[in-house]
Order: structure tokens, then sequence, then C-alpha cells
């Protein structure tokens, strides 16, 4: 009989469209190889919540119960709830006491062998008297985050997210406390996180995104789009995140002067739900704001050189995987490049700032054989190193749930 295992995340893992869902996805998705998996998660909407039956097929049978619940929208209750309770926002943003009853349920009635939980605000989900191996998946150190973002905001927003950091650090090291193994997506940020929390018996490990390589593969069945004729630098991602709203401003604005008194290039911003400053950009200065699109990688596929110019990331960045996966020549910020094993120079670019960016741009425009090969040369890194299936090797050892697939 096959184990069971209870799956907890901030946002239902499918479809992997985006940088949270490719990873739950992978992590559900192998997990449901040793394991029948019950679901508890919330949704950004309903539109969301009805990716259900899709995920549902798409586990083929290895996905137990569920229960999935939208998130509240009212951001002034989050904020209300926050202050009288002592929570994060992204705590009081996922309250349920549906999914709790749930998550309550299933480990009261069901032979559960383990846990594992998506993104910290989950973990005050997970019973306290746990019995079976806690596997918290925190993918990144928010708490870092909310304290980049608090330096680099005005004094009102500064208050918000400081509070943030404060409070987001003291869920992290209390739920890495009491975790049996905690997760974060790069060694780096895996010890900035040892080195914040303190926490000498806690178990803290790195494990890393992986990427799809049938899928971004710049041989795949795609239909391609029709490219400009002059050269086209391309950016992924999902376009009302703050770190890449500032990313693509920042470029458009410092950036694409400098290189268009070189040469007529073109800078499509690709991702869905453009923020209406990223909107503003379209038709100026050779920017394309497309919005959403059913499928990135005829996007990447045109592209002369993708860019990652992230000025405040964390963990690993999925586009810069997807696009050097494509054979694509990269240049990315050295935030966006940590933690991605790469060599610099032979597989991508780093450039931080805008002069080093543009000139790193205008060498691969300038060099197309060398712009080539790097792109070969970051596909064959992505072979190497980063398959789903390497990745996510350790995480059924983690749950207990080795011996059992060996069995089978």
């Amino acid at each position: 009989m096959k184990s069971e295992l209870l799956f907890l995340a901030h946002r239902i893992p499918y479809p992997p469209d985006r940088g949270d869902k490719i990873r739950s996805w992978h992590v559900l998705q192998h997990l449901g190889r040793f394991a029948t998996v019950h679901l508890a998660c919330f949704a950004d909407d309903e539109g969301d919540a009805a990716h259900l039956p899709a995920l549902r097929e798409a586990m083929g049978g290895s996905l137990g119960e569920t229960f999935v619940t939208p998130i509240n929208p009212n951001k002034l209750l989050w904020m209300a709830k926050a202050y009288t309770k002592r929570l994060t926002i992204n705590e009081a943003a996922m309250s349920s006491a549906g999914l709790q009853h749930f998550v309550d349920r299933i480990v009261a009635e069901r032979p559960v062998a383990g846990l594992y939980a998506f993104s910290v605000q989950m973990a005050r989900f997970a019973p306290k008297d746990l019995r079976t191996p806690f596997v918290m998946d925190f993918v990144d150190f928010d708490s870092a985050k909310y304290a980049d973002y608090a330096r680099a905001s005005g004094l009102a927003s500064r208050l918000v997210y400081e509070r943030e950091a404060r409070k987001m650090l003291a869920l992290e090291k209390a739920t890495a406390a009491r975790a049996d193994v905690s997760l974060f997506v790069s060694e780096a940020e895996a010890a900035l996180f040892r080195a914040a929390a303190q926490l000498p018996q806690a178990d803290i490990r790195a494990m890393s995104n992986g990427i799809d390589l049938s899928y971004y593969d710049p041989a795949a069945g795609f239909v391609p789009i029709e490219a400009p004729p002059t050269p086209l630098l391309v950016f992924t991602g999902q376009m009302d995140y703050r770190p890449n709203v500032e990313a693509v401003r920042a470029f458009a604005r410092d950036v694409m002067p400098v290189l268009r008194q070189t040469c007529d290039v073109r800078f499509a911003i690709v991702g869905r739900r453009p923020d209406p400053s990223v909107c503003e950009l379209d038709g100026k200065h050779g920017v394309i704001v497309t919005g959403e699109v059913p499928d990135v990688r005829p996007w990447l596929a045109a592209a002369t050189v993708v860019v990652a110019p992230l000025r405040i990331a964390r963990g690993i960045q999925n586009k810069v995987l997807e696009a050097m996966a494509m054979a694509r020549p990269v240049v990315a910020s050295a935030g966006a490049y940590e933690g991605i094993d790469a060599l610099p120079g032979r597989d991508l670019l780093v450039a931080e700032g805008a002069e080093a960016q543009a000139e790193a741009i205008i060498s691969l425009l300038s060099a197309p054989e060398r712009a080539a090969a790097m792109g070969l040369a970051a596909r064959q890194r992505m072979v190497e190193r980063y398959s789903w299936d390497a990745q996510l090797a350790p995480l059924a050892a983690m749950l207990g749930l080795k011996a059992r697939k060996a069995a089978a």
C-alpha cells in the first residue's frame, strides 16, 4: 500500500507558470511517485482555485483529499489582523479555520507518514504535536527580502516592511527549530539563514530548483513569434511582483537609452499582470510590454539576449534557468545570478549597474558568434546540473519514504 503525505502550500501548485508554482508543482509531482498526497492550500482567487481539476488529472491518481481556499483579497483586513493578532501580514492574509480543520482531520484520520510545507506562512497549520517527519521548504529567506524592501522604501512603507522583516524572522526561527528539515532554494540562502537564526541543532539544507529540460529546449515544438528585424532583449516574469517591476523600469530608464545610441534595439517585457507603471513603458524607447502570453518559449527563442537586471533578488531565479535552458545568452545582475551553479563569462554574463549591463549587452550584440557559443554553453550547464529529478532526489528520504519506494 502507498504511503500517505500531507502537503501544505501558500498557493495552489498548478499550473506551473510562475516561480513558486514551478517549484511546488515539481515537488508535489515528485512526492506523488512515493505516496498518495493530501493537499491543503490557498489560491490567489476563484480562477486560481479552479485549476484543481486539472491538477488532479496531472497527478494521475496520486492526489488524495484536497482543500483549496481563495485568499481574502481585502488587504486592509490583512493589516488589521496582523497588528491585532501580532502576526506577519503574510500569515494574516492566509488565515483559514477551514484549512486548519482539514489539516487536523487528515492527521487524525489518515496514516500520514510525513508533512511537507511550502512557504513559511503555512507552518502555523502544521500540528504542534506532529509525530511524523516535518519538512519545511522556506524556499527563500523571506525576512531578508522584506528587510531589502525596507531599505529601498520611503518612511511609511519602510516601517511596515521593517515590522514584517522582524516578525517574519521570528516565525522563520521558530519554525526551523521545530521542523525536522528546513530547506532553502540555494546554499547562499541557507547560509544567510543559518547566520541569522543561530540554531546549531536545526537541520538546514539547500535544495535547488531544477528546470524542465524537455520543455525548455530550443528544439521543442512551439510556435515561433515574428521577431523584430532589430536585436531583441527579453525579460520574463510575473509583472506585478515588485522586484520585477523595479528591474524593468530601471532598465528601460537607465540602460535602453545607452543601447539605442548604438543600435535600434528592442526590449520586450513578457509576463502577466503588468503593473500600471510597467504598462506606461510600452512603445517608449523601444519597449514592448506583452502582458500575459500563452508560452514564454517563443519569446525566449527570439531573444538576441535575455536580461535579468534584478536589484532585489532572493534564491534562484527561474527566469535565468529557463533562458539558459533555451540556449540564450543571458546578462544577469549579481543578485539574479546568486545561487546558480554556472560560470560567468562562459555560461552567462554577470553585470551590476546600468553602465556595466549596457557594456555587457553591447559586447554580445557586437559578437554574434560569442553570444551563440555562450547560449550553447548555458544549455549544456543546465543539462549537466539542473534536472528536477537530480534536485529532488533527497526529498523522499527526508520524509522517510525512500525504503518504501525501493520495496515497491
